[in-house]
């Protein structure tokens, strides 16, 4: 590969160093204040909306009457008004209404009633004016294709410092990133969103229909950067993986994320190494079992260059595995009468994304998901340390496995060491403890949507790298095997520790 030497040329001529330049680019124009706004590709149809008011009904009533019992005159007229505009059906009425609720629920003095119907009215207020009409929007389709010529010039410079053909480069990207708007639109709808899966799942099936179906031309395989674009999304990952966040979780969560990270990976990876699953496959398998899913599989599979194909693999089984832990777990806690506070802890420990946890916390309490939050925290944060911990055993590894080269040297190590997992880190420090949490607050809304974006071109390409039958055999079905197993193990695990730690066994239950 061009560029790929160890001098100085490496820090402009090579993969790694310039998904850091790039990915350190946009962190600083955003920190810089530059607009840079991202398509909204949230809609609801007219039939979800007027389910879903017909179901927030009983909440608004109940809400606008604890508010009259508190003396809060303005929130318990707003809750009228909402309750009154969802009898009325009116799609804008309803969103207007909800955006009076919310702005009257903000002015409560109760913090409980507070934050339920401040939320209660963004929801209706967002939904209402989340329609497809706006998806396709001139202004919305416009903001698309600014994002995808800054994104396009971006790859251009890295192309032609690479030594790549940027002319086939510049005539494929257009394809991939409508691939990849597709990808992040479907899961854009709210029942779909609802059912937990994620655009990464719907970039990756988009890229597969195209290389297996269609078929994949050559003038587009210069457009396809796996690499490029997946380094560069993971720097700008470390952004929101802020380490301030474990140190306020609270010692319990911090145990406990341990525990269950160290535990769970280290019995995920030898199970399947036990089952003859390459070391390479075991690890990014362990990571998305034992700490977050998706993230902690896309950074172990960065950190150790690990083959796309297998990526796309555990990523396909997290998500289809995603479903029924979301449905059934909240279910088997309020069956068997579990504390809220255990029945958090053990659905933050397993369950592999943030919305997740919050969505099957909420189904059983407050208290269950402010647990879970705390404690899918504490582990989302074990992202940057297990990748910059696995980033160094492969190097070493790799760099010992040259024939006759004997011990690496330190300098060895360094030429080999992935360098975006050092930009990651740094990215993560700088956020954590450098910048203020008002200036993170105001910047991790367009980061986060910014790195979604990087994230499903890269998925999007791993599709189109990958034939369907030679994703089916890999492995012959044993890595799947082996998710399960671990998951299973993750599963009871967590909930012993869970039990433990916030159950009053080993310390006093927490009160939320």
């Amino acid at each position: 590969m061009a560029g790929d030497g160890n001098g100085l040329e490496s820090l402009y001529k090579s993969e790694d160093w310039l998904g850091v330049w790039v990915g350190f680019f946009v962190i600083a124009l955003v920190l810089a204040g530059v607009t840079i706004t991202t398509p909204k590709l949230r809609w609801v149809t007219d039939g979800e909306f007027a389910s879903y008011i017909a179901g927030e009904k009983t909440q608004v009533e109940k809400l606008g009457k604890q508010a009259g019992e508190k003396g809060e005159a303005d929130l318990q007229a707003a809750g009228t008004a909402l309750a009154s505009a969802i009898e009325k059906g009116d799609r804008k009425g309803v969103g207007d209404a909800g955006k009076k609720f919310e702005s009257a629920a903000k002015k409560v003095k109760d913090e409980g009633l507070k934050k339920k119907a401040s939320k209660l009215g963004k929801d209706m207020g967002d939904h209402s004016g989340n329609t497809l009409s706006k998806v396709f929007s001139s202004q919305n389709i416009m903001w698309s294709v600014i994002c995808g010529i800054g994104i396009l010039v971006l790859g251009v410079i890295a192309m032609s410092l690479l030594g790549r053909n940027v002319g086939s480069f510049i005539a494929g990207f257009p394809i991939i990133f409508i691939l990849a708007w597709i990808g992040m639109l479907i899961p854009g709808n709210l029942t779909v969103r609802e059912l937990g899966i994620e655009y990464v799942l719907w970039c990756l099936v988009l890229g597969l229909f195209v290389s297996n179906v269609i078929g994949l031309p050559d003038w587009l395989r210069a457009a396809v950067q796996t690499e490029f674009f997946i380094k560069t999304g993971l720097v700008i990952l470390g952004s929101g993986i802020l380490f301030k966040e474990i140190l306020e979780a609270g010692a319990l969560g911090i145990i406990q994320a341990i525990f269950v990270v160290g535990v769970i990976w280290y019995l995920t990876y030898l199970i399947a190494r036990k089952m003859n699953v390459d070391e390479e496959f075991s690890a990014i398998l362990a990571s998305a079992v034992s700490i977050c899913g998706v993230s902690a599989a896309i950074a172990t599979s960065g950190a150790i260059k690990g083959d796309p194909k297998k990526l796309s693999y555990t990523t396909s089984i997290v998500l289809l595995c995603a479903l029924p832990m979301l449905v059934f777990q909240p279910m088997i806690a309020k069956w068997v009468g579990m504390p809220d506070a255990v029945a958090g802890a053990w659905l933050g420990g397993t369950l592999d994304t943030s919305p997740s946890v919050v969505a099957a916390g909420a189904i059983i309490s407050e208290a269950a998901m402010k647990v879970g939050v705390i404690v899918k925290m504490s582990q989302n944060v074990l992202i940057g340390v297990a990748a910059f911990i696995l980033a160094v055993v492969w190097t070493f590894k790799r760099a010992e496995e040259i024939p006759g080269a004997g011990k690496p040297s330190a300098m060895e190590i360094w030429y080999r060491f992935p360098k975006f997992v050092l930009g990651f880190i740094i990215a993560s420090l700088v956020f954590s403890f450098i910048l203020s949490p008002q200036t993170v607050n105001a910047v991790k809304g367009t980061l986060g949507n910014v790195r979604t974006i990087w994230f499903a071109l890269a998925f999007v390409c791993i599709g189109l790298e990958t034939r369907f039958v030679e994703l089916l055999e890999l492995g012959g079905g044993r890595p799947a095997v082996a998710f399960l197993i671990g998951q299973g193990i993750n599963l009871i695990w967590t909930l012993i520790l869970a039990y433990l730690l916030f159950g009053g066994i080993l310390f006093a239950a927490p009160k939320f």
